[in-house]
């Protein structure tokens, strides 16, 4: 079969069950250098790089698990089920491959080539080649408008499409970006970096990224609801204030611009989180024992559809019996505002739409995400608004010299991808250890008690110099359970 070329599943939603933290870098006293807020793969990468720089950091999680939005679930189905992003892009330059092999997790490459059904049936080899040309030149349209101005990536779409129009439009739309194309900004489109070559982790993505985590302290299950950046910057929680010199926050534009965190003073460019929102992108997970669709593992399966009430399939997950029946952009965020009664009722109808009828009576287990219901989430990830492709470098400029923003929405192309978001937490992380400088070393005590015994005393008393007091350091003001964290 001819390998259909895709801009990608930009996966990104969800948490990860964390294990207990092995170890710690914030001690039990002493100053705090950086509050990180949110430890989903921004905010682990910041702490591991933190942690490095021999700086002292406390990581708050608003939820009760580590992983923002990669979570692995094995308890719905008794397989590696991932909640959010699953997909691993561009392997060869993806930052958390490069850091090598994890303990426990086995990474293996995604199938080349994708099948599309038309109505009961496989495409055949002349339709798979109008489909991939009709995309070939849609995406090229696009690219080529956005050198002339911002617009929405659907006012750039051919007229030629035909019957082939709907479905272009969810792939580059809703699968792609999570939007529907006139949400999306042709410039921001064509930044994003391209993610035909893929990989999976057969343990979970999600898995991947606890292994990331392990030994990283963070304090589960405390929201952060106010920073305050008056004199030095402090963190309000609901057990109690932290005090430090820098701050990176992590969490979603959607959480910042619904007012999820009260900053004073109010943020000047709040404006760019709500140009940077997040869309909609579902999982419908479906257990087919039997294989009745005679798929291969990690199939990936379009339809040619009439209309935006479509979805995408990905078959046999690992091998497995879950099936994973994708819903985005408006038509998937409305369908998840109707609860996940009528999320799995889609994807039955769907399945048998393609499949036939007899394919409902193969289904065991469900399980549907509903990501923009999530209070510490808020949907899936961002796409900039037409017009507003600029917002994401806004986005990474500090705010007085203290906060720093970092995650998906806080790369430039790799926006969508869990490998952007680790990425942007290394930057804010780099950027803050600039700010702070060179660590200061404590002379160890036999080294001081050796240079005391080789001082001659004088014979002329002079009155002692009085040093200038080191620069004052923020100070954690409220219950000592945040600061419960050691070094090990």
């Amino acid at each position: 079969m001819p390998r259909i070329s895709r801009r990608s599943f930009l996966a990104a939603s969800a948490a990860l069950a964390a294990r207990p933290a092995l170890g710690a870098v914030a001690p039990s006293s002493g100053p705090i250098d950086v509050v990180i807020v949110g430890a989903g793969a921004a905010g682990i990468a910041a702490a591991r790089r933190i942690a490095a720089a021999g700086r002292r950091y406390v990581l708050l999680e608003a939820s009760d698990h580590i992983g923002g939005r990669c979570i692995t679930d094995t308890h719905a189905f008794g397989v590696p089920y991932d909640l959010g992003a699953h997909w691993i892009y561009t392997p060869d330059l993806n930052p958390l491959i490069k850091l090598g092999p994890q303990p426990g997790t086995e990474i293996y490459p995604a199938p080349p080539s994708q099948k599309v059904r038309i109505g009961l049936r496989n495409a055949r080899e002349g339709e798979l080649e109008d489909f991939l040309a009709a995309e070939v030149r849609a995406t090229r349209l696009i690219h080529d408008a956005a050198r002339r101005a911002d617009i929405a990536c659907e006012q750039a779409l051919p007229n030629d499409l035909k019957d082939w129009r709907s479905t272009i439009e969810f792939v580059l739309g809703p699968f792609a970006c999570a939007k529907d194309l006139a949400h999306v900004s042709a410039v921001d489109f064509t930044r994003s970096s391209e993610r035909n070559a893929a990989t999976f982790c057969r343990q979970g993505f999600g898995a991947l990224l606890a292994a990331l985590g392990d030994g990283i302290a963070v304090e589960l299950s405390t929201p952060v609801t106010a920073i305050d950046t008056r004199r030095s910057p402090t963190v309000e929680t609901a057990k109690g204030t932290l005090a430090a010199r820098a701050v990176i926050v992590t969490v979603s534009t959607n959480v910042v611009s619904s007012g999820g965190i009260r900053f004073t003073p109010e943020l000047r460019n709040i404006d760019v989180f709500g140009r940077l929102s997040l869309g909609s992108y579902d999982h419908i997970a479906l257990e087919l024992i039997g294989n009745p669709l005679g798929l291969e593992s990690d199939d990936l399966v379009f339809e040619k559809s009439a209309g935006t009430h479509t979805a995408a399939m990905l078959a046999n997950v690992s091998g497995t019996p879950l099936c994973l029946i994708d819903v985005a952009g408006s038509f998937g965020s409305d369908l998840s505002a109707q609860g996940e009664a009528a999320m799995v009722d889609f994807a039955t109808q769907w399945l048998a739409g393609l499949y036939g009828a007899e394919v409902k009576k193969a289904i065991g287990r469900t399980n549907a995400t509903r990501w923009s219901s999530e209070p510490w989430t808020r949907g899936a990830w961002s796409a900039a608004v037409p017009g507003a492709a600029s917002a994401r470098r806004l986005l990474m400029e500090p705010v007085a010299d203290v906060i720093w923003f970092a995650g998906e929405a806080a790369h430039e192309t790799l926006w969508g991808t869990v490998g952007g978001a680790w990425e942007s937490g290394e930057r804010a992380a780099d950027a803050v250890l600039q700010r702070l400088g060179p660590l200061r070393q404590a002379v160890p005590a036999d080294t001081q008690a050796i240079a005391k015994r080789k001082t001659k005393p004088r014979r002329v008393r002079r009155e002692r110099r009085r040093e200038p007091p080191d620069e004052a350091l923020p100070q954690y003001e409220g219950t000592p359970s945040i600061m419960r964290n050691e070094t090990r």
